[in-house]
């Protein structure tokens, strides 16, 4: 079926309301938008669905939620009657029509026999995986766009040990969405009659306090905070999402006194009013932190993204200037301080291991081995994390302490396994209250670090590659890399080539191939000769292939000279052309 009559069967379809109707035909002769709307199916991944939200086939609406959860309704059905029982927990976050979706996910889980714990109203994203893992529920959605623009939302779906999908279960319900019609396939049951009959059961103070329960125990060294704690000042921030409420209790029950909260950004709201970008990995979006900041005198800052699943802080430099720690760096800091605190405290398990992503610095794996620590690299995603996790653990071959990814995401504990802010936000503040305990900052600890560990530096370039033709775009650079595999890069030999997606190892030196132990993922690594990684992926939210430059050296000096240069040839891969001596 064409994209044009695709278009029509939506407009002819009477699932649409009369607003979506007007929508769509408020379009009609629009070839490139409806061509947009209707080309192809959003894809439904391991991360599930994110799309911007507005009537069609590739977009988020209540049409295409309700057909994804029928699909994933088929799948839960096919586990067998006890998987029903089970049930599914649902979240949603601040975004516009999120608490929608999530209700309609709700009722086609319902209509499907399917029980449901639905949250009564936004939470963070760490909560639904600690809920499917409590209630021993079969699998778990959450709707969220993490730290999009305004104008995505999605549909992320977690499977029992509270992990995102693994791929054959999400292969499962795409082969569904695949086979099942768009409406008419849709079995849903009213709200209030499923909630009468008991399959729809809502969630609240009560999942809340056991959660925090679990946060608390994360706390190492609570003594180090009571220290500081009548002078200590902190600033937070939401960005007018679900961290509003539970990142302020739990650092008040660690016992800070002074948690000074953005009141702009305490609001919810889905329109993001006061930034341009929800995203903790932009400092921009820190401006009305900073000038708090200023105004009190505090020590650091804290925001969390939309759904809290992840963290970024900005702290004092030797100048006295707020200043934005990246997550590589933060998650270096927070291991370090982890193993000196849990050495300290006797809270050290035996045989401690860190976990982190193949982009991710090679700082981390440095802290954690001179530590005693193993350190182990998964893909990126935290099912990955999370996947490596249970199988060392349950091997009796390790106890994971710490589990972190450079884009701001971090996670600790037995009870989450995704990123989880309100945890992170809990043990950073811990860490900052113990450096202020001996006088030093943020910063001053982080210059340590490069003491001890040596210099290192990290770079991630985003080559956005939007509209129809960006998918083409973005796998033709991936072929053409794979076909014409650089032997050089910036004037620099390259010592190995590494495709995960067939786990493959090549020595330019010799062309001696061998393999790794990580294959399966569409990601290119390139050992350059003077120790930098080169990292090239496709990312799996968004239009854009991700370009890491990983480096380290005896300076800073020298590390970001090395960063500068190879972030030229990260740049020339935007019009990337194939040629005989690249």
């Amino acid at each position: 079926m064409s994209y044009k009559d695709t278009y029509e069967m939506w407009l002819r379809s009477p699932a649409l309301s009369p607003a979506e109707r007007a929508e769509l035909e408020a379009i009609s002769g629009d070839e490139k938008e409806i061509e947009s709307r209707f080309f192809a199916p959003l894809e439904f991944g391991t991360a599930g669905l994110r799309g911007t939200m507005c009537v069609g086939l590739h977009q988020m609406n209540v049409h295409v939620i309700r057909h994804a959860t029928q699909s994933f309704a088929e799948v839960i059905k096919a586990e067998g009657s006890e998987a029903m029982e089970r049930g599914v927990a649902i979240c949603f976050d601040c975004r516009n029509h999120s608490d929608e979706f999530a209700r309609e996910t709700a009722c086609v889980m319902a209509g499907n026999g399917i029980k449901v714990r639905l949250f009564e109203s936004l939470r963070p994203t760490p909560e639904v995986s600690f809920a499917v893992r409590e209630y021993h529920c079969i699998a778990g959605v959450n709707v969220t766009a993490s730290h999009n623009p305004k104008e995505y939302n999605g549909y992320k779906v977690y499977w029992q040990d509270g992990a995102q999908l693994p791929p054959h279960h999400a292969d499962a319900i795409a082969k569904k969405m695949a086979e099942l019609d768009m409406f008419g396939s849709i079995v849903r049951m009213d709200y209030e009659e499923a909630v009468a009959k008991g399959l729809i059961t809502l969630m609240g103070a009560e999942t809340d306090e056991k959660f925090l329960a679990n946060v608390m125990g994360q706390v190492n060294d609570k003594a180090a905070v009571e220290k500081v704690a009548d002078t200590f000042k902190m600033i937070y921030t939401p960005f007018h999402g679900t961290g509003y409420q539970l990142i302020p209790e739990a650092l008040r029950r660690l016992g800070m006194k002074h948690v000074i909260c953005v009141p702009e950004q305490m609001v919810v709201d889905g329109n993001f009013p006061t930034v341009v970008s929800p995203n903790p990995e932009n400092p921009e979006g820190f401006y009305l932190a900073v000038d708090l900041a200023k105004k009190e005198g505090a020590d650091f800052i804290l925001g969390s993204d939309p759904d809290a699943d992840r963290v970024g802080i900005m702290v004092k430099d030797d100048k006295g200037e707020y200043i934005t720690i990246t997550g590589n760096q933060t998650g270096v800091l927070l291991l370090d301080y982890l193993i000196g605190a849990k050495q300290r405290t006797g809270k050290m398990p035996a045989n401690p291991v860190a976990l982190k992503t193949i982009v991710t610095t090679e700082m981390a794996r440095k802290v954690a081995e001179t530590n005693g620590l193993a350190c182990y690299d998964t893909f990126t995603g935290f099912k990955f994390l999370a996947e490596k996790k249970d199988k060392l653990e349950n091997a009796g071959e390790g106890k994971v302490i710490f589990a972190y990814e450079e884009s701001y995401g971090y996670m600790l504990g037995d009870y989450v396994r995704d990123k989880d802010a309100v945890t992170a936000a809990l043990c950073l503040t811990e860490m900052a209250a113990w450096y202020a305990g001996q006088g030093m900052t943020l910063y001053d600890a982080l210059q340590k670090c490069y003491e001890k560990y040596g210099f290192y530096a990290e770079k991630t370039l985003n080559l956005v590659m939007p509209g129809l033709d960006g998918l083409k775009k973005m796998a033709d650079l991936m072929a053409g890399l794979r076909a014409q595999p650089p032997v050089e890069i910036a004037g620099v030999a390259v010592r190995a080539q590494k495709d995960y997606k067939d786990g493959s190892v090549v020595s330019v030196a010799n062309g001696v191939r061998t393999s790794m132990e990580l294959s399966g993922s569409n990601v290119l690594r390139y050992e350059m000769a003077d120790g930098t990684s080169l990292i090239v992926r496709p990312s799996g939210t968004e239009p854009k292939v991700k370009v890491y430059i990983l480096v380290n050296d005896a300076t800073q000096a020298a590390c970001e000279e090395k960063v500068a240069k190879y972030a030229v040839w990260a740049e020339s891969l935007r019009g990337w052309v194939p040629h005989p001596n690249r």
